[in-house]
């Protein structure tokens, strides 16, 4: 295997211009949100699709991922049923959730502010995601380069109409969110 670490100028993302394809064995969306203001639940989401676009420049650059909603996992299902029905989430009403990137701006050498629009059922709100490179690797495999990214940001649930009733009180209003993915470089022109 070989690594990838090269210094690479501020507007430029290394990586090979193309359409990237989510790994999704080895990539998860997480979160993480207050219960009682004294404990936090975590969860993730099985059904993500994420789309990059690496252009010649960062302006050129584009990310786009869908969530399915019912897809929830936090390790209890009749939580997950609470939390799909309509006293919070809905998901009949919200079935997904949708971010497409505005602008990706370099931080460092290796991490990123990744702007953009997150659209949760008919609510669109501006988020931005702190994003870091953990590096490049050849795939024994499939020959392919894998990137590895993380990413992180909050959201407020309030933001997106997402309440609870009498209970609203019991949830925190901020979600964590942490994402890893893993990406496979466009096949060679």
């Amino acid at each position: 295997m070989t690594t990838t670490n090269t210094t690479t100028p501020p507007d430029l993302l290394p990586l090979t211009a193309g359409d990237w394809t989510l790994d999704s064995a080895h990539s998860s969306v997480a979160f993480a949100i207050r219960h009682l203001g004294i404990s936090k639940v975590r969860g993730v989401f099985h059904d993500v699709d994420v789309r990059v676009t690496v252009g010649e420049s960062l302006d050129a650059t584009s990310v786009s991922a869908t969530i399915a909603v019912a897809s929830i996992d936090t390790g209890n299902a009749d939580r997950d049923a609470h939390v799909l029905s309509a006293e919070l989430v809905d998901a009949e009403r919200r079935p997904t959730m949708v971010f497409r990137s505005t602008k990706v701006s370099a931080a460092s050498d290796d991490t990123w502010t990744l702007a953009g629009d997150l659209t949760i059922g008919d609510v669109t709100r501006p988020v931005a995601l702190a994003a870091e490179l953990g590096g490049v690797q050849t795939h024994p495999v499939d020959g392919h380069a894998h990137a590895g990214f993380e990413a992180t940001g909050e959201i407020r649930r309030s933001d997106f109409g997402i309440t609870f009733g009498m209970l609203d009180a019991a949830l925190g209003d901020v979600v964590k969110i942490a994402i890893d993915v893993q990406l496979i470089a466009p096949d060679a022109a």
